[in-house]
């Protein structure tokens, strides 16, 4: 879901979206919407206190960071490939560096920072087919050189060129691409000036999906130092397809090296306010150094980042228990230790990201007729009846309270104007009775603890279905990521509860990298047979957030091949209507029919040394997966 989003989950998420880094007004307020005014937890969903801005800031100190455990970042240039699209990559890498156009959310809230941003609102006008970018002056690069539209115009081009089949790319050298959509829908684009950028579409579009959707995402890139084909060649004409594609091709091969990314020239042209030091390729584990020439609202005050990689929330939790990290996750199996880390000098806050968590299921595994059992909406919403949140999210053993109910791709908290209705209360209540009857009236011989079986095979109203033949057993495998206790935990009581009706899956724990990278293209016959559902624990949604790169035919996070060709007319309409309730006519249908398990929407946890000190809304917007290190500071 390409847009103005939070990004991906970390530890267990793909990132879904092209996104944007945590901002909010200078000095960054946090009492704008949603967000806490004071460091207690004062929302709905909030968790514990964060560190209140106390004392005046001092210069220098290196603010160590833990890394997502086992997903640490593996690519450098802000265009990165779908295998790459992690949070590592992400929010904890690329945004210190590479700054989006476009800054948000604002402490917790799901909205826009014009402030922290570098070009005001986009301009609409030719019927909503072109679209003018004014860049605000004053933004550099960190060699001194002005950051203009030109290297937007590059962005574009090195994208074209990236997923462009005439000049040898491919749709999965960008993690968020769809196709049809951008780069594919753009006519022309210009730089009229060195202020201006203008986007011309081949059709008018809803104003908030170009926006928050598919222009969101829009990087600026330096051109002149980048629009080369070796480290010590020229600078080259990049706005034709030709020259762009062998550009990409140089860069991409550059990002690859992931040994030299402290010592390669290009990625020390920045216009975030860190620069590369050190990476190292065997666990992602990287230095940063503040970048003495960031012209963003605030000037880093620590002398840089230390980004520390870990294969275990264990093991990352036993160091902020000694005090060797600065801002670290909590998983929820540590919830109970909370109070000995506060006892420690530690602040722990939580809430949740606008996204959801789901298990994803795979409609092309022909293993077991599961491509066609899963294909049967009933068996899906049976599935859903399985689940018991409230239960989950009170469990001492899973949430201890610290999460909310969720139902569908939309969370109802942080606070959306899209949710729909039936989002708000859940459709599939847990019921064991209501799943035993359903599998009854359709055709299965249900045996609880034991092996249901179809015994009434056909396509018929009380049938099974099409392909399941008399006999198929309701057996599977479930690939979840490992190190992740609270997915661990939630698969391990649905799995029970599926057992209850006699249906039995087999867990299998891999990587988040493995799940995200080696599983997800279903479109190939032998990897689809590798599985058949999988948990590397979710997406964030973009602020306009139609799935149409999710749950869409053609879709490029649509991992499992789900299609439904109500729900592709659905998302079309969401992207061409003048009005918003197309959106939500199409996230009621999500909700219905259930293309995965949405899971219970967890607070994203995290601890921060009491050591530092910054305004609020540089610390809660690390619930949402940024981080603004730039506005912390070492307290004497």
């Amino acid at each position: 879901m390409r847009g103005l989003s939070p990004g991906a989950r970390a530890g267990t998420a793909l990132a879904a979206a092209l996104v944007l880094v945590a901002g909010a007004t200078s000095p960054m307020a946090a009492s704008a919407s949603g967000s806490p005014t004071s460091n207690s937890a004062s929302l709905p969903g909030a968790f514990g206190s964060f560190p209140p801005d106390t004392g005046t800031p001092t210069n220098g100190g290196v603010v160590t960071i833990a890394e997502s455990p086992g997903a640490g970042p593996t690519y450098i240039m802000p265009i990165y490939p779908a295998a790459d699209a992690s949070v590592s990559t992400n929010q904890q890498f690329q945004q210190y560096m590479f700054r989006a156009l476009w800054w948000s959310p604002k402490g917790v809230s799901p909205t826009i920072d014009y402030t922290q941003s570098m070009a005001g609102p986009p301009v609409f006008s030719n019927s909503n087919k072109t679209v003018t970018v004014h860049m605000r002056p004053g933004w550099k690069w960190s060699d001194g050189r002005p950051i203009t539209s030109q290297d937007l115009a590059f962005y574009y081009w090195i994208l074209e060129a990236a997923v462009n089949k005439t000049v040898g790319g491919s749709p999965a050298n960008y993690g968020d691409y769809t196709p049809g959509l951008f780069p594919d829908n753009v006519t022309s684009v210009s730089a009229p000036n060195p202020a201006t950028f203008v986007i011309n579409f081949n059709k008018g579009y809803n104003q908030s999906f170009i926006f928050l959707q598919e222009l969101g995402g829009l990087t600026p890139m330096p051109a002149h130092a980048w629009a080369k084909l070796s480290p010590t060649g020229p600078i080259i004409p990049f706005n034709n397809l030709k020259n762009a594609a062998a550009i990409y091709k140089f860069l991409n091969a550059q990002s690859n090296k992931l040994s030299t990314y402290g010592s390669n020239p290009l990625w020390q042209v920045v216009d975030g306010p860190f620069k590369i030091q050190s990476f190292d390729p065997a666990t992602g584990g990287n230095t940063l150094v503040a970048n003495p020439n960031y012209s963003g609202p605030v000037k880093p005050h620590v002398a840089g980042i230390a980004d520390v990689a870990f294969t275990s929330t264990s093991a990352e939790f036993d160091q902020l228990l000694t005090g060797k990290l600065d801002v670290g996750f909590i998983d929820f199996a540590d919830l109970p230790q909370v109070p000995n880390l506060v006892s420690k000098g530690y602040s722990v806050f939580g809430y949740p990201d606008f996204g959801f968590a789901y298990v994803g299921y795979n409609f092309k595994d022909p293993t077991g007729d599961f491509d066609h059992i899963i294909g049967q909406l009933y068996m899906r919403q049976v599935l859903a009846h399985l689940q018991n949140e409230p239960a989950e999210i009170q469990s001492r053993g899973l949430f201890n309270g610290a999460a909310g109910q969720a139902y569908g791709p939309v969370p109802a908290i942080p606070v959306s104007p899209f949710t729909p209705s039936n989002a708000t209360a859940n459709p599939y209540p847990f019921s064991i009775a209501e799943a035993t009857k359903q599998l009854t009236n359709h055709g299965w011989k249900v045996v609880p603890n034991g092996s249901t079986t179809c015994q009434n095979p056909g396509t018929g109203a009380s049938q099974c279905g099409a392909g399941i033949p008399q006999g198929t057993a309701l057996s599977w495998n479930l690939y979840y990521a490992s190190g992740a206790t609270i997915t661990q935990g939630l698969v391990e009581a649905w799995v029970s509860n599926l057992k209850q009706v006699g249906i039995n899956v087999t867990l299998v724990s891999k990587t988040f990298n493995y799940i995200t990278g080696e599983l997800s293209d279903v479109s190939n016959p032998n990897n689809a047979k590798l599985w058949a559902m999988e948990d590397f624990g979710g997406f964030t949604d973009s602020y306009y957030p139609t799935t149409n790169e999710l749950f869409n035919t053609t879709g490029s996070f649509n991992q499992g091949g789900f299609s439904n060709p109500q729900l592709d007319t659905d998302i079309v309409n969401s992207e061409f209507s003048p009005n918003n309730t197309a959106v939500q006519k199409e996230l009621t249908l999500v909700t219905y029919v259930q293309p995965g398990l949405f899971q219970p929407n967890e607070d994203r946890l995290r601890a921060f040394s009491d050591k530092l000190s910054g305004p609020a809304a540089s610390f809660v917007d690390a619930t949402q997966e940024q981080y603004s290190p730039e506005y912390w500071y070492f307290k004497k």
